[in-house]
């Protein structure tokens, strides 16, 4: 006898007056899981801490109407036609029936929004948050389970997924009844198809980490490739279903979908820029943290022309490395000016600026009131020994500096010999 897996016997507790449904409560933990795991690998990149929530507080409302709209619009006769359903059971979200494709195009919309609102460019921000979503979307497939729906046809395979007829409080018996409880009776073995979803989207997760470690993809590529692999998946388990669906052309229309995605997404792969954002660029300009005011920066990211704090242990006051660099530049730029100014002194404005014989004698002889007076003409003036030491006098004061210096100063003059006496 074969080990078929077997339904739970309810989807829906009373707990008091509030129902208690097990489809809302997997959404719910998967929301969780994502924001929460998608936060992480958020931070991991360079983005700040609880920015994934700001964004989900947008992408999450925007996710859960955006696939209730799909779901209504391929089920239209569900609920406007001749089908079981009232329209305003259209808007009971609780009873099932979400389109994963409304949810990603919705709420990808909404986390636009709530990413532009917090400076953050939405590509990188879906590289982050894509293994996550996907991941919810396995946990949502939970809530099909307990509410005996989206399965395929009859099988006998061992994993084939029993389903049990279920009557509500007023007697009525359906194997779809979701507020209702297991009678007990089998109603059929069938082809657990939202279990293969749920391993398939397991081993898509599991692939995206690995590609995302291994070849350090970003610019949207990754979650590109999240929405290729699910459509992949999703086309072939969508042939197995057996439940209402709209048809186009006698073909189930969520066959065109996976297909038409498929290719939008394969082909951004292909287009999308190669290589990974640095954490400067995940945000838009003016929009990302501060390297030299953050306290805790990104882990071997550093602006080139951003001075970091480098705190001292003993709680002394910190300095800046990029300061510190600049003073050392400046210094060296000091110490080559002066070799500059030095070395381009040319000999013929020495020569030029010495005094004739004639005018040196009467200088000489001069009283110093008339010297003083001599020195006030437009006339250049006499370099004496005094300019030299004034100018020795004047030079910086660092050992260093006036060590490099001195091979290129001028020496006094001989007094004995009236000429100079050069050290090169």
């Amino acid at each position: 006898m074969l080990a078929y897996i077997p339904s739970p016997s309810q989807g829906v507790w009373n707990v008091g007056p509030f129902p208690l449904r097990a489809y809302a409560l997997c959404i719910i933990v998967g929301i969780i899981v994502a924001i929460f795991w998608g936060n992480r690998r958020w931070v991991a990149r360079g983005g700040r801490d609880g920015e994934v929530l700001d964004v989900a507080i947008w992408a999450v409302p925007f996710g859960l109407i955006g696939g209730r709209i799909y779901h209504v619009m391929t089920d239209w006769n569900t609920y406007f036609g001749d089908g079981p359903k009232s329209p305003i059971d259209a808007l009971k979200i609780w009873d099932g029936g979400l389109g994963i494709w409304g949810a990603v195009a919705f709420g990808a919309l909404g986390a636009w929004i709530g990413a532009r609102r917090a400076g953050i460019k939405l590509p990188p921000f879906g590289d982050a948050i894509a293994p996550g979503i996907l991941l919810a979307q396995a946990i949502g497939r939970l809530g099909n389970y307990f509410n005996q729906e989206l399965y395929g046809d009859r099988t006998d395979l061992p994993w084939g997924l029993e389903i049990f007829e279920r009557s509500d409080s007023s007697g009525f018996t359906s194997p779809g009844l979701i507020d209702g409880k297991s009678t007990g009776v089998v109603y059929a073995v069938v082809q657990p198809t939202f279990l293969y979803e749920l391993l398939w989207n397991v081993l898509v997760v599991l692939a995206l980490v690995f590609i995302d470690r291994r070849f350090r993809i970003g610019h949207g590529r990754l979650f590109a490739l999240y929405v290729a692999g699910y459509c992949l998946g999703r086309f072939v388990i969508e042939t197995l279903r057996t439940d209402t669906a709209t048809l186009l052309w006698g073909i189930r229309i969520n066959l065109f979908t996976a297909a038409i995605v498929f290719a939008c997404a394969a082909i951004y792969v292909v287009i999308a820029p190669k290589g990974r954002e640095t954490p400067a660029e995940i945000y838009h300009p003016g929009s990302g943290p501060d390297p030299e005011l953050s306290e805790d920066p990104v882990a071997g990211f550093v602006e080139d022309d951003a001075p970091v704090e480098a705190k001292t242990t003993s709680g002394g006051t910190a300095t800046k490395t990029a300061e510190t660099t600049t003073k050392a530049a400046e210094t060296k730029a000091e110490t080559a000016d002066t070799k500059a100014e030095v070395a381009a002194t040319p000999a013929a404005e020495a020569k030029a600026a010495e005094p004739k014989p004639a005018e040196a004698t009467s200088a000489a002889t001069e009283p110093a009131d008339v010297a003083a007076a001599t020195e006030a003409t437009p006339v250049a003036p006499v370099p004496t020994p005094t300019d030299t030491e004034e100018a020795e006098t004047e030079a910086p004061t660092d050992s260093k500096l006036d060590s490099a210096a001195k091979p290129y100063r001028k020496a006094k003059p001989d007094t004995a010999t009236g000429g100079d006496d050069q050290t090169v």
